[in-house]
């Protein structure tokens, strides 16, 4: 086998690893999180969007930081050695809501690797899934698709362009002050979403980067205008989304949300069910 086969079946068995913890939901970690997400504090009258995102966040010690600002690899994830990773995709669905203020027990479990070849080079596909139960009750079950690539081609800058809008488009206009609040929020520290020089010199980008779960929350709420609460929603990110350019967040059908780019490109493609 080729060293990149050895090292795929090494990651590989880390497939039906898994983790727990118990955490207190605290209230004001919430209010936070609905504040990042621009959504009303009163967290108790209305759960905010994808409200556990807010709790049981990634913590490593400040030596154990690798050079893009994520912990290091090898410990709960495999050490998947592609320079470049990030969030993908997510299904979650939602059987209740949290209880603010209470424990809650999350188990991840790692699901699957899968390594890829193509004309974008080397990918490596780890499927993780997270349930979080609480008074007995399986709150959330979410199976994340996180992505690990080679460095690749740098990413031109967006040029906005014209396309149609509809009715009930939301635009949506985050800056730099929106990205960093959601990474304090999610204690992430992936230094495409603050440090541009990082940013721009090392992964290729032109400017910051907008967080994927921060998009799918957003999308999140624009899908549950119509009062009703999903029980579901999936969704992948298929274009980057960048700091200070508008996004359009649409509902095509009540089942389907997406954010198109300045440029009229989907960034996100959401499927939700109520």
């Amino acid at each position: 086998m080729s060293m990149m086969q050895n090292d795929i079946a090494h990651w590989r068995t880390w497939i039906g690893k898994s983790e727990s913890r118990t955490e207190l939901l605290d209230r004001n970690a919430l209010i936070r999180f609905a504040a990042a997400i621009g959504e009303p504090l009163d967290v108790e009258q209305a759960e905010p969007s994808l409200a556990h995102l807010a709790f049981f966040l990634p913590v490593a010690a400040a030596d154990q930081i690798g050079p893009d600002g994520h912990p290091r690899r090898g410990g709960f994830l495999p050490p998947v050695s592609l320079p470049r990773r990030m969030f993908a995709a997510s299904d979650m669905t939602f059987g209740a809501p949290l209880l603010i203020d209470r424990e809650a027990k999350r188990v991840s479990t790692i699901r699957d690797l899968v390594h890829k070849s193509g004309r974008s080079g080397e990918l490596v596909l780890l499927t993780v899934e997270h349930s979080i139960v609480q008074a007995g009750v399986e709150r959330t079950r979410e199976i994340q698709t996180i992505v690990y690539r080679d460095a690749g081609a740098s990413t031109p800058a967006i040029v906005p362009a014209a396309f149609d809008a509809t009715p009930d488009d939301q635009c949506w206009h985050p800056g730099p002050v929106d990205l960093f609040r959601f990474s304090a929020v999610t204690f992430n520290s992936h230094r495409i979403h603050y440090d541009l020089p990082y940013a721009r010199d090392q992964e290729g980008y032109p400017d910051l980067v907008i967080h994927g779960p921060f998009t799918a929350a957003r999308l999140f709420g624009h899908a549950r205008r119509n009062g009703l609460t999903p029980t579901r929603f999936a969704f992948r990110a298929v274009a980057p989304l960048f700091c200070g350019q508008d996004v359009t967040l649409r509902q095509d059908e009540p089942g389907s949300v997406r954010a198109i780019r300045c440029d009229g490109t989907d960034a996100m493609l959401a499927q939700v069910a109520y």
